[in-house]
This record gives C-alpha cells, structure tokens and sequence, in this order.
C-alpha cells in the first residue's frame, strides 16, 4: 500500500496569534514537503505522526510533540492514522525553543489539556479574549518544554525502510539482522551498521521503543493487556508490562488512567 498525499487547505491564513490545524490522517496519507515563515507544534492527540524535518526522520508518540521553527522543510503522516492537532504560533516563546532547531519533547497533562481547548474554542469569535489568554498559556508552557531524546527515530534509505514499515505492521515479527539481512541482500553486519547509522540505535532497542508506541496505539483502540501483549509478540503479560514500564516509565493501565480524559 502506497502513501497517499494530503492536500492542505488554500485558505489557511497565517497565524493572528495562533492558528489551528486539526484533522484526522488516514492510514498512510501524508502531508509532503513544506516550509512555514512561522513557528508550529505537531502534535496528535492519539495515534502516531511520522514527522520528516530538517534531515531528521522520526515517530512521536501523543506524549510527545515536534518544534518545526520558521524555514525548517518538514512533512507529517501517519502510517496507521492519528487525530492531528497542529499548531501555527506567531510568536516564539523563548526558552529552550528559542535556541533549537527541530525539537522534539514531551507533553505535559496541562499543555494536552490547553491544546484540547484551543481546538474546541479556535473557530469562535474571541470577543473576551478567551483565546487570546489560552494561546498565553500555551506559550508559557512552551517555555518550561524539555526536550527528550527517546522518539522513535526512522531510517531513510529503502531497504530500512522496508524493514521497519514492515515490524511496525507486524511488530511480533522475531527476525533479527542476520535473517532480515538475508531478506534485504546484506550480511547482518552490514545491516547492523546502517540501522545505527540511520537511526542512532541498534535494532534490538528500536523494536523495544517502537513495541512501546505501537502499544499506545492498540491500548487506545480497545485492546486489553493481555490482548496487546499477544500482539506485539510478547511470551507473556508480564513479559509486556516489565517492557512498557521500562520505556514509558508506567504500567500500561497507569498510562491509560492518565490519558483517560483525552482518547
């Protein structure tokens, strides 16, 4: 299945402070190539982004969000679909970003929250300034922002990509580099070492990281535990919750709790 391109509206007008972008991504549709004379927030509130900018390539899960400064080139898809919530800001809110390139970083329960109510409240007439002081909060959070450095980094040559689109749709699949080298026409080593080079990890601990996201994802579509357990290929529930608390720093039911309010 090809991805498939997302056309943005003509009509957007820049942001006056701040202007919102929200829509559902369909499975493998993408938004191509583009640069922006202003600031932006990527983010979804489920589902995860496939996020290309500035020579970077990585996923980010709804705990997380992207910083694509004014100029920065940049695409954003989805490779199962996301609820997307981008945020065009007119103004820099100084802090970390202000120094930063690309910047990816974590989303705290108050700056989820703000990004909800802006989107339910955008298209209203601001006629108290309500907007105008939750676009104020939304930047103060941005200044107390830490940028993290455990996303879901994703290769750009062909057969790594292959390879990763591939344990993404079936994150159960057990081979290791000798076995998907011999798939891709390479030694182990050789895979082994490109996989580093392209992503900055080996590929025992991004399949860890990437089972953490597409566990997110099966979580907020209904699947118990045990069930996402068996889907990602886990031998046991346990085996799943030591694995997900070791990412994410929670049990699975824990990050549901915390995300009830906003799936």
């Amino acid at each position: 299945m090809n991805w498939k391109t997302i056309t943005a509206p003509p009509d957007v007008l820049p942001p006056s402070p701040m202007t919102m972008r929200v829509q559902s991504i369909p499975v493998r549709h993408y938004f191509a190539e583009h640069t922006h004379e202003w600031n932006q927030l990527v983010y979804a509130i489920s589902g995860v982004l496939m996020v290309a900018a500035d020579g970077q390539s990585f996923a980010i899960s709804p705990d997380q969000a992207a910083w694509i400064p004014p100029g920065s080139v940049h695409s954003v898809g989805s490779f199962l679909g996301a609820e997307y919530h981008s945020l065009w800001l007119a103004d820099s809110p100084g802090g970390v970003l202000s120094r930063r390139g690309v910047t990816i970083f974590g989303v705290s329960p108050l700056l989820r929250a703000l990004i909800v109510e802006a989107a339910a409240v955008h298209e209203a007439p601001d006629t108290d300034g309500y907007f105008g002081r939750v676009y104020q909060l939304i930047l103060d959070q941005l200044r107390r922002i830490r940028p993290i450095s455990s996303v879901l980094a994703w290769p750009t040559s062909a057969p790594l990509l292959r390879l990763c689109e591939t344990l993404y749709s079936n994150p159960a699949d057990s081979r290791g580099p000798d076995e998907w080298g011999m798939e891709l026409g390479m030694s182990g080593r050789t895979l082994a070492r490109r996989f580093f080079a392209e992503t900055g990890l080996t590929l025992r601990t991004w399949r860890r990281r990437l089972k953490s996201f597409r566990a997110i994802e099966l979580l907020e579509n209904g699947f118990d535990v045990t069930s996402a357990a068996l889907e990602l290929g886990y031998s046991s529930t346990s085996a799943f919750v030591y694995a997900f608390r070791s990412e994410m720093q929670c049990s699975p039911l824990a990050y549901m709790r915390t995300r009830g309010s906003f799936v």
